[in-house]
């Protein structure tokens, strides 16, 4: 650790690999926030490997980088995401506090974005997008998980990596210091509306519309067709709904355009509803200008597919939703429909179910008096997601950072904190006394002779405690 734990205030390093810039997606809104929340106690710096053209904020530096090695020896705690320790190997060699965030697991997202890829690319990519969150799970101190069912899945992940040991359990038995729950935040201060974005501006829809708002991009893993399948029986007993997709090219140029994109305007375009029902925004909608979009919105609504990636998701654009006090239509699967049912802002529908969400569409369009009931509860529940308080997890370990127990270097003669190459456990070894021998190698060539004695000592106490029983 440097100087700056001396002072109470840390050298922070945020690293993300999304594009930091007028528009964000979720990656590095959330690296920004973050780096926003460390900056109020410490000295913090965000970095990107991706473009950059967003300015430095008033309490921290923003910069794009193409090597880390000038920040690698003056960092206290790295805060990394994504791909970032596999891009810039140097952080992983240093002795700096590493916090993962791990609230996107992307190597499932890629089962689908892969899906029409030749078989041996789409192994291949799927591999190596797990090999690289293993190697980030090795290498962390910390890690974040945006709910609960993620840190479950994490924590298997971890256990199979040897990171769930005696060290860490023994650490702290919730293992709550190994990994953590951060979710995807909002902004405590409420949207603003300030010129009109939609009504009126967007040819035909007009003020007196009801607006349905699909509020990001669209990905293989959504089913916005079932949607907008939806609407068109909406329409049937509603002419005024007008169905708005908000996000169109993704700011990250890396992102490819999905297949689901160019089939929800398919469909829309043979139902004949595009411009006249159903309307894509071609472009991204700029970070702090989102919510006028927000607020000229009646309902909410996010569908997506049946599959292993709905079960460990976290929908960051259900939380700008509930940020604007808008009453949420979704599929059910997910962590946020129970959240949205279980508090009354919302209706969780089966996957793929017309018929169903047609009728949750109706009942919060044609009722106003519920739809203002769910908005009410929407804007009650955005209030528990407040930036400044989800991240407690993430300010807590940096005020007073340090090295997971079971990456510490057994073999270091002062205080420095060295990490292990390769985290490993002893292997069982035959019974009897050749056990104990081959057990005594592997201690002696993890540790040598300090590590042997340690739990050579541990190991007599324990037979000595289990005769006297």
């Amino acid at each position: 650790m440097t100087g700056a734990q001396d002072r109470g205030r840390r050298r922070v390093v945020v690293a993300t690999g999304d594009v930091l810039g007028a528009q964000m997606a979720g990656p590095a809104i959330r690296a920004w926030q973050f780096a926003s929340a460390l900056s109020a106690e410490h000295d913090v710096e965000l970095v990107t490997s991706a473009a950059c053209t967003r300015g430095a904020d008033d309490g921290f530096g923003v910069r794009h980088v193409d090597t880390v090695d000038d920040l690698v020896g003056s960092t206290d705690v790295w805060v990394v995401q994504g791909s970032v320790l596999h891009d810039f190997p140097a952080i992983v060699r240093s002795d700096a506090a590493i916090v993962v965030d791990l609230y996107d697991p992307y190597h499932l997202g890629n089962l689908e974005m892969s899906r029409e890829r030749p078989h041996r690319d789409r192994l291949a990519r799927v591999h190596n997008a797990t090999a690289v969150l293993n190697n980030a799970m090795r290498r962390g101190d910390f890690f974040l998980a945006a709910s609960d069912p993620q840190r479950k899945f994490w924590l298997g992940a971890l256990a199979s990596l040897g990171r769930v040991n005696p060290l860490t359990y023994d650490d702290d038995t919730t293992l709550r210091s190994l990994i953590d729950l951060v979710p995807f935040g909002v902004d405590a201060r409420p949207p603003i509306h300030d010129r009109p974005v939609l009504r009126g501006v967007t040819p035909g829809i007009a003020a007196e519309d009801k607006v349905l708002l699909w509020g990001g991009g669209l990905y293989n893993w959504f089913d916005p067709q079932t949607l907008v399948r939806a609407v068109a029986q909406t329409r049937q007993h509603r002419a005024d709904v007008r169905l708005v997709f908000l996000g169109g090219q993704h700011p990250n140029p890396a992102v490819p355009a999905m297949r689901v994109a160019a089939q929800t305007r398919e469909l829309s375009d043979q139902l004949g509803l595009t411009g006249r029902a159903v309307f894509f925004r071609d472009g991204w909608v700029p970070y702090d200008e989102r919510g006028g979009y927000l607020l000229e919105a009646d309902i909410g609504v996010s569908t997506h597919l049946d599959h292993v990636e709905t079960e460990f998701s976290f929908r960051t654009r259900i939380l700008d939703y509930l940020w604007a006090g808008l009453p949420v239509v979704a599929t059910g699967g997910d962590v946020f429909s129970d959240l949205l049912t279980r508090a009354g802002a919302g209706i969780a529908v089966p996957a793929g179910d017309v018929g169903a969400l047609t009728e949750a569409l109706l009942l919060l369009l044609d009722d106003d008096v519920r739809r203002g009931e769910a908005a009410a509860a929407s804007r009650e529940l955005s209030q528990s997601f407040h930036w400044d308080h989800v991240v407690a997890p993430l300010l807590a370990f940096c005020r007073e950072p340090r090295r997971a127990p079971d990456l510490l270097d057994p073999t270091s003669q002062d205080n420095r904190l060295r990490p292990f190459d390769v985290v490993r456990a002893p292997t069982p070894g035959p019974p009897g006394w050749r056990g104990e021998v081959a057990l005594a190698r592997q201690y002696l060539d993890r540790g040598g002779a300090r590590l042997l004695a340690k739990r050579a000592a541990s190991r007599l106490g324990k037979l000595a405690r289990g005769r006297t029983q």
